[in-house]
């Protein structure tokens, strides 16, 4: 079956955040949310759900948890059961939800920046301090790529960490670590009693025919300290529907999540249940579709970059919809973001949104019709100082 992501869809009169948070004549490619429609038989299962007319309190039925124990199994490899997952109303909420049950005020955390900013603000808003430990941009013409220095991780760690705020793959960078950068980060985390919080939510969305690693499955001695996020919220562009997955397979750090959840965090609502459901079991022609078409659109953008944005060089994502584009070099005399949104009227997301270490960097969505990056890429391109 044949997709059309090339479709243009009108979203701005939809209560769409994306396309309502800024002027008409701003042309957006930043928050984490696609332009395309969502898989057709998932929209099915949403209207036969509908059509039953009642929307009562839900709770998940079995078919929800093992189309997530199944889509474990058969997509990464993880063998999990349903004892293990927690589900929850959002990503981001599981996020404090984590620092919540197993940081205290004057605890840290450690995350490697630039990263999604919610992994640092979730340690803030329980009192804890976030540590930032600096992933090293090596740039090479008008690519660049975002290691790890693992000897400044763990120089960073102090007595008082709990937990590792883990991106896997990456936002911004776009890097789905290789099992042995996992394996190290791990080592290291396993040495100084680190709990390992792994926000795995773009985990399906993979390019050029990738594998996803999840971070649990590399030992069991991983698995028993690792808190791994997911939801297919991005992968299935649903994140309206707010349906988000914790797996724990320590039942005690489980059970203290479940504790730290009590008469604060809510349910998922029903919709996001079928959503989910309809996701892992009947959306991988849709999803395979996705896949590669991000992985083209991936690739325009990398040679756009290289032949008409001088001086410009961006991230070449091994997953999400996300690049991440380097102006250091390029004379703005102000943050890339305030830039383009004057000069070229296309709002980005700021690198400082990701860190100290996003400081002349800005992300850009290319989870979008072909034609509608190039306008994006074309207005910033225009807008660059002669």
């Amino acid at each position: 079956m044949s997709f059309d992501f090339d479709e243009i869809i009108d979203r701005r009169n939809s209560d769409s955040a994306k396309w309502k948070y800024y002027a008409a004549d701003i042309l957006p490619a930043w928050v984490a949310d696609m332009d395309f429609r969502s898989p057709p038989a998932l929209s099915r299962a949403l209207h036969a759900r509908i059509d039953h007319e009642v929307f009562g309190y839900a709770f998940p039925g079995p078919e929800v948890t093992d189309s997530i124990v199944t889509w474990a199994q058969r997509k990464y490899g993880w063998t999990i059961i349903a004892d293990d997952i927690v589900l929850l109303p959002g990503l981001v909420s599981g996020l404090n939800l984590v620092t919540r049950a197993f940081g205290h005020p004057g605890d840290s955390t450690i995350t490697l920046t630039p990263i999604y900013g919610p992994m640092m603000s979730a340690s803030s808003d329980q009192g804890m301090q976030s540590i930032q430990a600096p992933l090293t941009a090596v740039r090479s013409g008008s690519t660049v790529r975002f290691e790890i220095d693992f000897d400044a991780f763990e120089r960073a760690i102090t007595a008082r960490t709990t937990l590792f705020m883990m991106c896997q793959p990456h936002n911004p960078a776009g890097r789905e670590f290789t099992r042995e950068e996992l394996a190290r980060l791990g080592a290291i985390c396993q040495k100084r009693n680190v709990l390992i919080c792994s926000d795995e939510i773009h985990g399906d969305l993979m390019l050029d025919g990738r594998a996803h690693t999840v971070f649990a499955s590399l030992s069991p001695e991983l698995a028993d300290r690792t808190i791994t996020l997911m939801a297919p919220s991005k992968t299935f562009n649903v994140p309206g529907l707010g349906c988000s997955i914790a797996i724990v397979q320590n039942a005690q750090l489980r059970q203290r999540l479940k504790n730290s959840m009590s008469g604060i965090i809510p349910h998922v609502n029903l919709l996001g249940l079928v959503a989910a459901q309809a996701a892992f079991t009947q959306c991988d022609d849709w999803l395979a579709g996705l896949q590669a078409y991000l992985t083209a659109n991936r690739d325009v953008l990398v040679k756009f970059v290289a032949e008409h944005m001088p001086g410009v060089a961006t991230t070449v994502p091994e997953a999400t919809y996300l690049a991440f584009l380097d102006f250091r070099t390029v004379e703005l005399a102000r943050d890339p973001y305030a830039f383009f949104m004057d000069k070229a009227k296309v709002a980005l997301s700021s690198g400082l949104g990701f860190g100290k270490d996003g400081a002349g960097f800005a992300r850009l969505n290319f989870g979008c019709p072909r034609s509608r990056m190039l306008e994006v890429l074309e207005r910033l391109a225009a807008a660059l100082p002669a």
